[in-house]
């Protein structure tokens, strides 16, 4: 019987501004949230900066846009957070 201990973490991956405000490229967060409360715990963990850039980014769980950011994600998913990018 697998215990909540035992869940897969997620692995958060920052892309171009969402990356220089986080000060990094990748983080391991727990499992058992949704989209919604990771992104509350990564504002508060790296700060307004980040924070600002969350508010507009986009998220890819395991390679698909999130649609509904309440549902619970997967254990040892991949969140991608994207924010804007400029050019063409």
């Amino acid at each position: 019987m697998a215990h909540l201990t035992d869940v897969a973490p997620l692995t958060v991956r920052f892309f171009a501004g969402a990356r220089a405000a986080a000060g990094r490229a990748e983080e391991i967060a727990s499992a058992g949230r949704s989209l919604d409360e990771l992104i509350v715990e990564l504002a508060e963990r790296h700060g307004e900066r980040l924070a600002a850039v969350l508010r507009v980014a986009s998220f890819l769980v395991d390679g698909v846009t999130c649609h509904d950011r309440r549902a619970p994600l997967p254990a040892g998913a991949t969140i991608d957070v994207l924010p804007p990018f400029a050019g063409g």
